[in-house]
């Protein structure tokens, strides 16, 4: 895992490096190192930010997918009101 993609991950979780640095028992000083290319995590760290990238990613998706679903709910309720509101006329 790259520099900037510890940092890119870092910043979707929305944590400071001192947040992202207690997820895997780290300095913040070392989460630093790392987004710098200075350091590098181990296997173990590195398969944790791949998860939490993954759980990050399937959150977004759900999100997504939820907000879809409400613009849509809420184009058919405008489209029924404005139906409605046009055939009283």
């Amino acid at each position: 895992m790259t520099g900037s993609e510890i940092t890119e991950l870092r910043k979707s979780l929305g944590l400071s490096q001192v947040e992202f640095a207690q997820l895997f028992d780290a300095h913040h000083m070392t989460v630093s190192k790392w987004e710098r290319g200075l350091l590098s995590p181990s296997p173990y760290q590195i398969g944790l930010m791949r998860e939490f990238h993954k759980a990050a990613e399937a959150e977004r998706a759900k999100v997504q997918q939820e907000v879809k679903n409400l613009l849509i709910g809420a184009g058919v309720i405008a489209a029924i009101f404005w139906l409605l509101t046009t055939a009283k006329k």
